[in-house]
């Protein structure tokens, strides 16, 4: 083992991984050096990796700045054995002494769940004392998953809102609907209109303020499209927050400041990047991503900055306004669905990473892997591997700076919220990091510290009193499942996926700790599937490698409605023969009553699945042009889509299959 790749060891990256062949492969040097020179610690020559390798045992050997722990158990600290002073985050304190072991000391173990601060040795730390698990669903309660742009309500100017959301999650709960699922709400990019994708956002603390419910003069033609027109519903939603900031009452004035003053700091440095991303883009469009623009822009702490906060400070005012709209839009959204009887109303998404480009990295850049991009490693799909252009957070800046940016990201995930999806929750135990200017297959995993992160989100999810779910989909480490079931956070299993060989498996042998689901915005949806329409938009746009592979992914497909309506019929969902290809509706009867029967702690329906709509949101793979990713409506008012007929019988069914 070289000095390289022993550095590079200790700073948790896998110098050798096996692919989807089982074939080892190792890592490159030039890829290592990039990806510990992100980490902080450089590694360029042999002096450089030394003291690299000093820094990491000099963090190890120190008290960090916070220490998670799990209430009820001895708490081990990195220093040797002294006197401790602890106060209880409810005022209260305790004294003693730690007792010695192996070089380190355990403190003594604290009950209470919250965060609590410790002195020792002359030096001062938190403890996150977490519970065993978080927040439990009670019950069998099942929802409903919508992309909260498709929805519809009469003056939207073409896109979904949280007005439309309040409309939709009080018809839900008269059907007996515990949730409401919805995509990812995270800030966008206020100045470049054509980034509307919801998995790529600025900042993943701030709302896209796109969404906030606005008074607005009709728009015949952007409302009646089917498709959302995201640049031109934009202009006319942003021209309203404009006129709204102007003419603001004065006790919306008052509110306003209040909500200004609560958010502090991370809303100044939002609203301030907006303001200079928007001059500055708008002048040249080279200047689009942060580290583009004049070096003293570059860090938001400096004097420049802080002047041209003060130069436009209108303008910085706007931004922090149309916050203030969001906000008050979801929590109304929240507050309906609990008035309306929901014990768990929303469940946020939150998304795997945030643009580099955006206002997170650029305000938490001690905290984010700079030059870095999560991305997955070659596999049977993708045999190049895959760049999805986002930032993840970095885990020796977790630790340096004592996980302040994933606490907030919770925080804000469960502001307003009964519950939480954590997108590719893979990535709390490791991520696929690829170095700028290389390819996805050049890429090397880094190990997350997961035990923090879990109990972290145990805490908070305590806290806020919000489920979590984690999308556990993909290839799966060995244990990972159990160890999210053991921190109280739901996986997800999918109907398409729940298969023994060429059997699909019995819901009721799903998984008790996880969502039972018909099918996800990545996925054909089950009228789509059983029409083969998502055979059929990979053979139109080239996607699945030539008329063979076509051929034989349709006789596969041939085969598996037979075999997925065998297992309907042994669940009861199920009677007699399958229905024809052409009749979709009865197949999404039946796939909605199956899957909402398994044995699972939560059932979540996407709403494309209760109206049996044949398209799916997102087509993975496609860019531009190619498919209408993140841009399809729902064909009715958010208000009436669940009375109709056939629906309304559809999610009785689904009621009636949870309660059994």
């Amino acid at each position: 083992m070289t000095e390289l790749t022993d550095l590079a060891e200790a700073a948790g990256l896998a110098v050798r991984w096996r692919d989807y062949r089982n074939d080892e492969r190792e890592v490159s040097e030039d890829s290592l050096r990039a990806v510990l020179s992100a980490l902080g610690l450089h590694a360029g020559t042999e002096a450089e990796i030394r003291d690299s390798r000093a820094q990491l045992e000099h963090q190890a050997s120190g008290l960090p700045p916070l220490i998670t722990a799990t209430a009820g158990t001895p708490i081990k600290l990195p220093v040797r054995d002294a006197r401790y002073d602890l106060t209880l985050e409810d005022g209260s304190g305790q004294a003693g002494a730690t007792t010695p072991q192996d070089g380190f000391s355990l403190l003594p173990a604290i009950e209470i769940p919250g965060y609590h601060l410790l002195e020792i040795g002359g030096k001062q730390t938190t403890i996150a004392n977490a519970p065993g698990q978080g927040h439990a669903v009670l019950g069998r309660p099942w929802g409903l998953a919508v992309q909260l742009y498709s929805l519809r309500r009469r003056g939207d100017a073409g896109l979904g809102d949280f007005k439309a959301l309040e409309d939709l999650a009080e018809h839900a709960a008269k059907h007996g609907a515990a949730a409401i699922a919805i995509s990812p709400v995270h800030a966008q990019f206020s100045a470049d209109l054509d980034r509307y994708s919801p998995y790529s956002p600025s900042s993943r603390i701030m709302l896209n303020v796109l969404h906030a419910g606005l008074d607005l003069s009709p728009h015949p033609e952007l409302e009646g499209d089917g498709l959302v027109d995201w640049p031109a519903a934009s202009r006319h939603r942003l021209d309203a927050l404009r006129a709204a900031f102007r003419a603001m009452p004065a006790a919306e004035r008052d509110a306003f400041a209040a909500f200004r003053a609560e958010m502090g700091e991370k809303l100044e440095t939002h609203a301030r990047f907006e303001a200079i991303h928007a001059a500055l883009f708008g002048r040249d469009k080279a200047l689009w991503h942060w580290r583009t623009w004049p070096e003293d822009l570059r860090d938001p702490a400096s004097p420049a900055v802080s002047a041209f906060a003060e130069q436009h400070a209108d303008e910085v005012a706007l931004h922090a306004y149309m916050q203030f709209r969001a906000d008050r839009s979801l929590a109304a959204a929240q507050g309906a669905a609990r008035r309306a009887g929901m014990p768990i109303g929303l469940i946020a998404d939150l998304a795997v990473g945030a643009d580099s480009g955006g206002s997170h990295c650029w305000s938490r850049q001690k905290e984010t892997l700079i030059g870095l991009s999560i991305g997955a490693p070659p596999d049977l799909l993708s045999t190049r591997g895959q760049n999805w252009g986002l930032a993840a957070f970095s885990p020796r800046g977790l630790r340096e700076h004592g996980f302040g940016a994933f606490i907030e990201m919770l925080r804000a995930a469960m502001r307003h919220a009964g519950g939480v999806r954590i997108d590719h929750a893979l990535g709390l135990r490791r991520l696929w990091i690829v170095p700028e200017g290389l390819e996805a297959a050049d890429g090397a995993y880094v190990a997350m510290p997961q035990t923090d992160l879990l109990r972290l989100i145990a805490l908070e999810s305590h806290r806020h009193k919000a489920v979590v779910l984690g999308e556990d989909l993909g290839t799966i480490p060995a244990g990972f499942q159990d160890e999210l079931a053991g921190a109280g956070i739901l996986g997800m299993r999918v109907l398409w996926f729940e298969k023994d060989g060429e059997r699909f498996t019995s819901p009721r042998s799903w998984s008790r700790a996880a969502a039972a689901m018909t099918s996800t915005h990545d996925l054909p949806t089950v009228a789509g599937w059983w029409l083969g329409r998502d055979l059929a938009w990979r053979e139109q746009l080239g996607l699945s490698g030539g008329p063979d592979k076509a051929a034989q992914e349709g006789n596969e497909r041939f085969r598996d409605r037979f075999a997925l309506w065998d297992t309907m019929k042994a669940s009861g969902a199920a009677q007699g023969d399958p229905p024809p290809t052409e009749d979709p509706e009865t197949f999404a009867d039946t796939a909605t009553k199956h899957v909402a029967s398994a044995d699972c702690d939560m059932a979540i329906i996407p709403m494309e699945d209760a109206l049996a709509l044949p398209e799916q949101p997102n087509l993975p793979g496609t860019m531009g042009d190619q498919h209408p990713n993140w841009r399809r409506r729902l064909p009715g008012y958010a208000a009436d889509l669940l009375e109709q007929e056939r629906v309304a019988a559809r999610l009785a069914a689904i009621a009636e299959a949870r309660t059994a």
